[in-house]
């Protein structure tokens, strides 16, 4: 079937699901495939319970005229996605980066969406099946669209940005993660630099970080907006404290200043803000929901979430972690002007060969700060984090262990009262299961 067909198929069905178990009223089921996976095996299913149509590449589950059959599932949703973005034609905004572009994106959306009718990625279905299924979400009715990009291989950007043809490109930093995929950091710069380069390619806008020495090594094109601290920056931002919540003042391109009280923790958290004003300032929105928009943003979903537990203030972000984000939010915690606390890492994943390295990195920092804040109480989680201390620092004054499970059973016989808890570590840890068995006294 062609593209344009299939297309008008989508129009009179535009609803898109790729799981047989949640079929919408008026959709379309793809049968998309993975390593563990064969969704041609549930188009029947999908059918059954209601679908209009469904997309396979298997010829052995046709089931009736129904049933449309492709060379390639996904090659086909990700064409169509694209055939879609260029009818629409709406400016959309891409964003990457390392650390952040899911809160970036979530701060960008909360402070458009005060005056644009705006769809953008849900959660971080930022890969190359979210991409497209993000896409195929912008209607008529839609006024700008953002789309968050993910990576964990060379080349994976440019990938993504072939289907969205986005005209306007934040990464929000480039730091160490993936570097299994990537091979190098150096790997990691190339990569996410492919967002600039497809933003150059369609002559649209860049916003970046005039505060970031790796963002400024990057060739950016002529059409560039910048926001930091620099004076000479299109959104100026000051940082002001963070204790444990980020408070800045920005100033817009017209010279009009406010100062933000953010319900983010951590200093890493004033680039993000700093970002998503920028974009705002650039889209028109006013100063003032500006700052309505950020200070009524409250972040879930285990990123930097604050937990007020009896006594305890926990601050929980389990849902990744890598080693630039790891050392800045160790460095951010202990800038929080209070006496007892408790750090709880797990172990970081997708390292490959680097793991060991950058897991010892942590481990070390970790010391040092025991050295300095004898009262502290530390503990690190995983296997990688448990190998490195019982080979190396067994002699340390931090407690390891080899999973969470056996870290719950240890802290649930526990007691603590007027405790400050720092909880990290890559999402497979499931760190967050740990908040529940911290007691009080």
């Amino acid at each position: 079937m062609e593209i344009s067909e299939l297309y008008k198929l989508f129009l009179k069905h535009p609803n898109i699901t790729i799981d047989s178990r949640d079929v919408p009223d008026n959709s379309i089921f793809w049968a998309l495939k993975g390593e563990k996976f064969n969704g041609n095996k549930f188009a029947y299913s999908a059918l059954k319970a209601g679908a209009s149509y469904a997309i396979i590449d298997d010829k052995k589950f046709y089931y009736s005229e129904k049933t449309i059959f492709v060379q390639d599932v996904l090659k086909m949703l990700q064409l169509l996605a694209n055939y879609h973005r260029k009818q629409l034609n709406l400016p959309i905004l891409a964003l990457t980066g390392t650390n952040g572009k899911t809160t970036t994106k979530e701060l960008i959306l909360t402070i458009l969406s005060t005056q644009y009718n705006i769809k953008a990625t849900q959660g971080n279905f930022n890969n190359h099946i979210g991409v497209p299924l993000t896409i195929l979400t912008f209607n008529k009715l839609t006024e700008i669209g953002i789309v968050e990009m993910g990576a964990n291989h060379s080349g994976e950007i440019k990938e993504l940005c072939n289907i969205a043809e986005p005209n306007f490109g934040l990464i929000t930093n480039i730091g160490k993660a993936h570097l299994e995929g990537f091979g190098s950091f150096e790997g990691v710069i190339k990569t996410k630099a492919e967002l600039y380069q497809s933003i150059i390619k369609n002559k649209g806008t860049i916003f970046f970080n005039s505060d970031n020495s790796v963002l400024n090594t990057l060739e950016k094109g002529n059409k560039t907006l910048s926001y930091g601290t620099n004076k000479e920056s299109y959104l100026k931002a000051q940082f002001l404290s963070a204790n444990p919540f980020v408070n800045l003042e920005i100033e817009t391109s017209k010279g009009l200043k406010t100062k933000i009280n953010s319900r983010l923790i951590g200093f890493y958290n004033f680039e993000n803000i700093a970002a998503a004003s920028c974009v705002g300032d650039f889209f028109k929105i006013s100063i003032r929901n500006i700052k309505k928009a950020i200070e009524n943003y409250i972040p879930d979903n285990n990123r930097s979430q604050f937990i007020q537990k009896n006594h305890n203030k926990i601050i929980l972000d389990a849902y990744n972690a890598n080693p630039t984000s790891m050392s800045l939010a160790i460095d951010n915690f202990m800038d929080i002007e209070q006496k007892n606390k408790v750090i709880i890492l797990g172990d970081m994943f997708e390292l490959g060969k680097h793991a060991e390295k950058e897991h010892t990195n942590i481990v070390k920092k970790l010391i040092k700060i025991k050295q300095k804040n004898k009262n502290i109480r530390i503990y690190i989680i995983g296997s990688m984090f448990h190998s490195i201390y019982i080979n190396k620092f067994q002699n340390e004054d931090f407690e390891s262990f080899k999973t969470t499970k056996e870290f719950i059973n240890y802290i649930s016989e526990k007691k603590f009262k007027e405790e400050w808890f720092f909880i990290k570590g890559s999402r497979g840890m499931k760190l967050e299961t740990v908040v529940q068995y911290i007691n009080t006294s």
